[in-house]
């Protein structure tokens, strides 16, 4: 006879007898089902994005682009003079380069506070580049360019959702494993 176990309990018991059976039998999985595989590349997320690139010029005031990223509700644009990168901005620049120094965003130019250096990769590069880039330059946007072309923007919220939606398959195909249903990594 089982004894009794509290709803809230039974789950408990079962999400860990869960991790515990993924754990023994990940070993025994196929080679090609990595857990938290973040070596795809940037390209994998651009390609399931909006291909909608939001820009605006270094001589736009600061309002107007702020005005512009509620709108699209987005939190960076890209800053374009001639079809050239020359930067990136953010809602951390507003805070912290217009906000805290009791700027007018009205009378501010883009081009006025953008950061002196752009931190940006490549489609090649891997997500777990990128979350290293991001960390180690503590930023939240990178755009992705290929030679001088911006082809796109990766924020960190797209590394998290994708490395999640990675784990997600990663779980299920291994349930299937262990259940016996179709093989790993099909």
């Amino acid at each position: 006879m089982k004894p009794d176990i509290h709803p809230v309990g039974k789950q408990i018991y079962f999400s860990f007898y869960r991790k515990l059976l993924l754990a023994r039998f990940a070993k025994r999985v196929d080679k090609d089902i990595e857990l938290m595989k973040t070596a795809y590349p940037i390209s994998s997320i651009l390609f399931h994005k909006t291909s909608s690139l939001w820009t605006i010029a270094p001589e736009a005031t600061v309002y107007e682009a702020i005005k512009l990223m509620a709108e699209k509700n987005i939190g960076a644009l890209l800053v374009m003079s001639g079809g050239k990168l020359t930067g990136i901005f953010t809602e951390r620049d507003y805070a912290r380069k217009i906000v805290l120094h009791g700027k007018n965003s009205r009378e501010t130019h883009v081009w006025e506070i953008l950061p002196k250096e752009i931190v940006s990769v490549t489609p090649d590069d891997s997500v777990e580049d990128c979350m290293r880039l991001m960390t180690e330059s503590r930023v939240r946007h990178l755009p992705v360019m290929e030679g001088e072309n911006v082809v796109g923007i990766v924020s960190i919220g797209d590394l998290v959702n994708w490395i999640i939606s990675v784990q997600n398959i990663a779980i299920e195909q291994l349930e299937q494993y262990i259940a016996g249903g179709a093989s790993a990594g099909t």
